[in-house]
C-alpha cells in the first residue's frame, strides 16, 4: 500500500536560492512547492507526495497569520483517511516555536514532521534534500505516531518539546534538551530510541486564532527597571523573563515584575542559558511568578499564550501546566 504524505511549505532556507554555489548571502523562500516536489521526485522516495504552499517567506517573518493557515491545513490533511502524515518545510530560525505550537495543538495519531535546511538549494553541500528525504522516511514510519510533532535535521529526529537551534551555521545546528535526539535517520534507515509515549486522539490545547500578547524580557547586566516598563505595552497579558542563570534578574526588575503579577499579568521565569532547568524558588509564591522548568524563553512564551487564550491566569495552575509540559 502506497504511503501518502501531504507536504505543506512555508519557505525558509530549504527553499532558498543564493545564485552562487559558494555565496554566503541568499534569499529565503524562493522555490515553490511544485518546483520543490519536482526536484525531489528523482530521489526514489517511498511515498506519494502532494504539496500545498502556505507561505514562502523567511521564518523570521512567521507569525499568527501563517500559523493559523498552517494549522488549518494540517488539521484538514490529518482528517483525510488517505493521508498517512504531514511534512512541513520551514525556515530554521523560528522552526522550534512553530513545531512546539503545533505539538501543543494537534492530535498525535499521525506523524507530523517539520524539516528545514541550513544551506540554500543551490549551495555546495545543500542539506535540504537529505533532510527532506529523512523527513519522508520518518513520515512513512508507523512508529512515528504517538510521539507528538517531530523535527528532522542533520540525520536526527527531535521531539518538538525538546528541540532548539543552537548554532547559526552548519548542518548540525539543532540539539534537544532535556532529551537529545529521539531517533537517528537516513533516507533508508530509522532507529528509534524508545517506544511512543502517548496516543493523543485530541489536542492538548485548543487552537486560538488570536493569541494574547506576551513579551520576552531579556535580562543582562545592569538591566534597569525602567527599560522593562517601557517594553511592556498597555495590552500585555504575560511576560517571560529570559533570566540569567536559573531565571534570575536584578532586584529592581524583580520588584517591577512582581507588581505586574499582582496586577494580573502572568510572569514566567525562564533562562537565557541554552540548557538547564529553572525550578521554583521560595520567593516565587510571594511574587506570583511561574518557573519555566525545561522550556526556553521562546517556547515558554508559546505555552503561556495558549494557556492565557484558554482563560487560565492562576499562577498555581500555570505552574502545573509548565511542570507537565
Amino acid at each position: 500500500m502506497t504511503t501518502r504524505l501531504t507536504v505543506l511549505a512555508t519557505g525558509g532556507t530549504i527553499a532558498g536560492i543564493a545564485g552562487n554555489a559558494i555565496a554566503q548571502d541568499y534569499r529565503a523562500g524562493e522555490i515553490g512547492i511544485e518546483d520543490y516536489l519536482e526536484r525531489v521526485g528523482g530521489l526514489g522516495l517511498e511515498a506519494e507526495l502532494s504539496g500545498r504552499q502556505i507561505a514562502n517567506i523567511d521564518s523570521a517573518d512567521i507569525g499568527p497569520q501563517v500559523w493559523n493557515s498552517l494549522h488549518r491545513a494540517i488539521v484538514e490533511a490529518l482528517q483525510d483517511q488517505e493521508c498517512s502524515g504531514v511534512i512541513v518545510t520551514h525556515g530554521t530560525d523560528t522552526l522550534e516555536e512553530t513545531a512546539f505550537l503545533l505539538d501543543l495543538t494537534l492530535p498525535s495519531t499521525k506523524p507530523v514532521v517539520v524539516v528545514g535546511a541550513m544551506r540554500p538549494a543551490d549551495a555546495v553541500g545543500y542539506d535540504g534534500l537529505r533532510n527532506f528525504a529523512n523527513a519522508v522516511r520518518v513520515g512513512c514510519d508507523a512508529n512515528a505516531a504517538g510521539r507528538g510533532v517531530l523535527v528532522v535535521m542533520g540525520d536526527r529526529v527531535f521531539s518538538a518539546r525538546d528541540v532548539r537551534k543552537v548554532r547559526t551555521r552548519g548542518a548540525e545546528a539543532f540539539r534537544g534538551f532535556p532529551r537529545e535526539s529521539i531517533a537517528l535517520v537516513t533516507p533508508s534507515t530509522l532507529e528509534w530510541f524508545g517506544a511512543p509515549w502517548n496516543d493523543r486522539d485530541a489536542a492538548r490545547f485548543a487552537w486560538s486564532d488570536d493569541l494574547p500578547p506576551v513579551e520576552i524580557v531579556y535580562v543582562h547586566a545592569a538591566l534597569e527597571a525602567d527599560a522593562v516598563t517601557r517594553q511592556l505595552g498597555e495590552g500585555t497579558r504575560g511576560v517571560v523573563v529570559a533570566g540569567v542563570g536559573e531565571g534570575n534578574m536584578p532586584e529592581d526588575v524583580r520588584t517591577v515584575l512582581a507588581q505586574c503579577a499582582a496586577d494580573g499579568i502572568a510572569v514566567v521565569r525562564a533562562s537565557r542559558a541554552d540548557e538547564g532547568l529553572v525550578d521554583r524558588e521560595p520567593e516565587d509564591d510571594a511574587n506570583g511568578f511561574v518557573a519555566a522548568r525545561a522550556l526556553n524563553p521562546q517556547k515558554a512564551r508559546i505555552l503561556l499564550q495558549l494557556l492565557l487564550a484558554g482563560g487560565e491566569t492562576d499562577p498555581a495552575a500555570l505552574q502545573r501546566a509548565f511542570d507537565g509540559r
